[in-house]
């Protein structure tokens, strides 16, 4: 098969040691429930939605409590922000509807939510003062770097564990790396490894604020701190290497000009006794077990209720990921017309926060195919009923695998 496996990359001793310790049950962890019961009290928030402005006008006086420089934060380790959540599918059957879907195996897209909780629980443990209940921090995710999957099924009766702790720290943002794993005959095994970077604000979610430096102990640990500087790097390089800023390269020119040749419609036209090919730049025909581009779409519409608020009453992360991704597995779905798994998400961008409220639309695009693969862009913008205005929250990117050999996708403009 062409699935692609990943491999688990070299972790900090501390987290070796638990993955490899065969441990059969998992008595005494906390639950995705409690993550974000916890997540609730760091911050202050009410469960009420009527109660909202009123604890967010508390946390204001949490200000004073901000660092003004970097240094004046304590130093943290990679294990004091090491936590492992269990998801007891296996032991709480009660729980196992919310995450089950139709081929009897997990919601991917509620995986997406319980990965996003942690990343934020994970940022406020690396952060957390001593003898302050509540984190002065407003702490959200900036983006998904990259989910590497290395199970086609994620089985909805076995219990799930989840692992992470926080990998690299600038000054505002951290790097956070979790895995999944799920058990198997006493033993959990590798499910999935993702890597997030949230970014720390002050108290009322406005401005950068300061966040605890790391210090790596051991050359494992040396080694994850600076695979987070090159992420941060190459996340620069590809911000400032996009077409909308900077002319393609030699090798793009040519990848577009081939695509361009291969759909041109050269039509024959008698002239005397000879023929005369003669080719237009609109007369475009399809290539052989191709389809444009452009007609492989699917849209959707999300009504952003107050149930779907997080703690800080923004349109919870976790929820839009979760709908992006099922418009996403539905493009690919209808697309290759064979059940897709999921395989890697990337380059998940939150460019904005989404208001309770708000009109929420999202677009899935196939946006490049290869065999078996099919590749899924989901754009997210919300639409503003007054003013008619149109603005972008977020891109998503999902490659998944078909079960049977896909037609080519094929772009028609240069855009």
């Amino acid at each position: 098969s062409a699935y692609r496996l990943c491999t688990m990359r070299k972790l900090p001793s501390l987290l070796t040691r638990t993955l490899t310790s065969g441990i059969s049950g998992s008595p005494g962890l906390p639950d995705m429930s409690e993550v974000r019961n916890r997540l609730r009290d760091i911050v202050g928030a009410s469960t009420n939605w009527r109660d909202h402005v009123q604890a967010m006008q508390e946390r204001k006086a949490l200000h004073t409590l901000l660092a003004k420089r970097q240094e004046d934060l304590p130093p943290r380790r990679m294990k004091d922000s090491y936590l492992e959540v269990i998801l007891p599918l296996g032991s709480q059957p009660e729980i196992r509807e919310k995450y089950l879907n139709v081929h009897n195996s997990v919601r991917f897209g509620r995986i997406l939510e319980d990965l996003d909780s942690l990343g934020v629980l994970i940022c406020y443990t690396h952060t957390k003062q001593e003898m302050q209940p509540r984190s002065p921090l407003s702490i959200v995710t900036a983006l998904v770097d990259k989910i590497n999957l290395c199970k086609k099924i994620i089985y909805p009766d076995c219990d799930i564990k989840f692992t992470g702790n926080v990998s690299w720290v600038g000054r505002t943002s951290m790097e956070v790396k979790m895995h999944m794993l799920q058990l198997h005959d006493g033993d959990y095994s590798p499910v999935l490894e993702a890597t997030f970077v949230m970014v720390a604000r002050d108290p009322e979610n406005k401005r950068p604020a300061f966040v605890n430096p790391l210090v790596p102990e051991s050359p494992e640990e040396e080694e994850i701190f600076k695979q987070g500087e090159l992420n941060k790097l190459r996340r620069i390089d590809f911000s400032t290497a996009s077409l909308l800023k900077m002319a393609p390269t030699a090798e793009e020119r040519n990848v577009v000009h081939d695509i361009f040749l291969n759909t041109l419609d050269t039509r024959q036209v008698g002239e005397g006794g000879g023929k005369l090919v003669t080719v237009s730049f609109r007369s475009r025909k399809l290539p052989p077990n191709s389809v444009w581009m452009e007609d492989a779409k699917l849209k959707g519409l999300q009504i952003c209720h107050p149930q779907e608020r997080n703690i800080f009453n923004r349109i919870f992360g976790g929820f839009l990921m979760r709908k992006a991704f099922e418009l996403g597995w539905a493009t690919a779905c209808s697309y290759g017309s064979s059940r897709p798994f999921i395989v890697s998400v990337d380059d998940i961008m939150f460019q904005r926060p989404v208001e309770v409220g708000s009109l929420l639309l999202l677009s899935g695009q196939v946006c490049y195919t290869e065999k078996n693969y099919i590749q899924v862009r989901v754009h997210s913008e919300v639409y503003d009923a007054d003013t008619r205005e149109h603005q972008t929250t977020n891109i998503f990117h999902f490659t998944f695998i078909s079960e049977n050999e896909v037609p080519r996708v094929v772009p028609k403009t240069y855009g």
